[in-house]
């Protein structure tokens, strides 16, 4: 006898409706799932079956076939086990198959029979919203994920047995409803604030410069300066995610199996920072099925890099692409997947190998030629794509025993959102939203400059051998720096302070 059932996979970021055909006929006792599965799926037929029989149902002694389609693209997960299972229970006559039809199923089952968890189902929802059926069985665990999206209907069930009962009498219970709005207003706090940083106030007008810009800031200085308190904060001093943005972060941390928020929503701003022994793969994302990787995870957030050249010199050539086009693309032989990458890249060093070069109490023992081997373990295409790089040093005894806090991270902030409002309006027409992403054609049109700060940008340019990339920089800098003033014109002191703020420039 043969029965359909119905679930997703998972394809980059996109989900696809999967059709499960399931034959039981006379023949040897055997299962063969066909449909490009891969080995959690094939594994499947033995939790399948010890679920079954735990739940009460029984096993048939028979050939049953197992076919998933389309069947010319990879599956991967243990997302089609509840689908299977119920399909094999209607194939077999233990169930009627007449309400199959009407719902997609998903999740994993336990040897037990109960529903596990499973990933990616924010974006199985946004996809189930544009088909014609739109209701779906999963386990608890995912239903607020899923009832974000208002126009399906979502069952949270706990086993196979429970799901047996519902589809025997699907009006019994009302599907999740969540209120969007609500959710989103809730609490987003951070545990951090700038209040907390002493001194170091050329840094933290840097960081609210990048802020304020979308641009990306390298932080130089000596061990216990305060480089990773600096950057772990950044993400209090942007402005609040919009509901939009909250969706596209949510889905690719879902997608990836990071979503552990228990409103199924990430209201906050990404803050990713890997290790230095991480692999290209894991940074930009990639594998046999294509994952995020640490780029896409801080997508709308920060990607902090600490002690930047211990890592893999293959690993950051691999930001290049990525931090000129927001994206990264990840090449197979019969696809082409896109990841968003739109983040702020927050890197941290010491000035040379033993960290002590700008101590004015330790003394550094690096040679020239090894301070310059160790700073140019960053190549220059990369440094080039930086915006910022600024020298973080020892704060100073008076500074750290002050007891009033610095400015909080509130204040900050507020001068930022009035920065990203001007240029919300100035690229209005562009597709745009930050200076950063300023094109050399949109630099020609809104960072005009008068003589004297011509003269300024010149006189850096011979000095420093600035390329014309490092070029491009300095003036969006600048543009930015004269939003957070409120003035329409970039004056020379905006220049200058834009030229500071090019400390590796004038170390190598």
């Amino acid at each position: 006898m043969l029965a359909k059932t119905y679930s997703f996979g998972l394809l980059g970021l996109e989900a696809y409706p999967v059709e499960i055909e399931i034959d039981v006929a006379n023949g040897l006792p055997a299962v063969n799932l066909v449909g490009l599965a891969d080995a959690a799926i094939k594994e499947s037929k033995e939790r399948v079956r010890s679920a079954i029989k735990n739940s009460g149902f029984q096993w048939p002694a028979q050939r049953i076939t197992v076919n998933l389609a389309p069947s010319d693209i990879k599956k991967e997960g243990a997302c089609f086990d509840l689908a299977i299972a119920l399909g094999i229970l209607a194939a077999t006559g233990q169930i009627s198959s007449a309400p199959l039809k009407n719902f997609f199923f998903l999740g994993e089952l336990s040897l037990g029979g109960q529903l596990r968890p499973i990933h990616g189902v924010l974006t199985i929802s946004l996809t189930l919203a544009k088909l014609s059926t739109k209701n779906l069985i999963l386990p608890e665990e995912n239903a607020k994920e899923a009832a974000i999206v208002s126009a399906i209907s979502a069952w949270p069930l706990k086993s196979l047995g429970e799901v047996v009962q519902f589809l025997a009498d699907p009006d019994s219970r009302p599907p999740l409803k969540l209120e969007l709005e609500q959710i989103f207003k809730n609490s987003t706090d951070y545990s951090l604030d700038f209040s907390e940083v002493k001194g170091q106030y050329f840094a933290k007008r840097a960081l609210e410069v990048a802020v304020s810009g979308g641009h990306n800031i390298i932080l130089l200085g000596p061990p216990g300066s305060g480089k990773t308190m600096l950057a772990k904060r950044i993400p209090t001093i942007m402005p609040g995610l919009s509901l939009a943005e909250t969706l596209e972060i949510t889905k690719i941390h879902s997608v990836a199996g990071r979503l552990v928020n228990q409103d199924g929503l990430i209201r906050t701003r990404p803050f990713r920072s890997p290790h230095h022994s991480i692999s290209d793969v894991a940074l930009i994302g990639g594998g046999n099925l294509p994952k995020p990787g640490e780029i896409s995870l801080a997508h709308y957030g920060v990607l902090f890099l600490d002690e930047l050249p211990e890592f893999n010199r293959k690993a950051l050539e691999t930001l290049r692409q990525p931090l000129e086009d927001n994206l990264i693309c990840i090449s197979r032989i019969k696809r082409t997947l896109v990841f968003p990458a739109c983040f702020i890249l927050a890197a941290a060093l010491n000035p040379c190998p033993c960290g002590n070069y700008f101590s004015p109490q330790k003394v550094c023992h690096c040679s020239q030629a090894k301070i310059r081997n160790y700073l140019g373990k960053i190549s220059g295409p990369l440094l080039d794509r930086i915006d910022l790089h600024i020298e973080v040093p020892q704060v100073k005894y008076q500074e750290l025993t002050e007891i009033q806090d610095a400015e909080p991270s509130a204040a900050i902030r507020k001068r930022v959102e009035n920065a990203r409002a001007i240029q919300k309006q100035r690229f209005s027409s562009a597709g745009i939203f930050c200076n950063a992403q300023m094109s050399h054609k949109l630099i020609k049109e809104f960072c005009i400059l008068g003589k004297e700060a011509k003269d300024l940008v010149q006189m850096a340019i011979m000095e420093l051998a600035l390329s014309a990339r490092a070029y491009d920089k300095i003036l969006k800098v600048s543009r930015t720096i004269s939003d957070l003033a409120n003035n329409p014109e970039i004056l020379p002191e905006h220049i200058s302070e834009a030229i500071q703020y090019r400390s590796l420039d004038r170390q190598l």
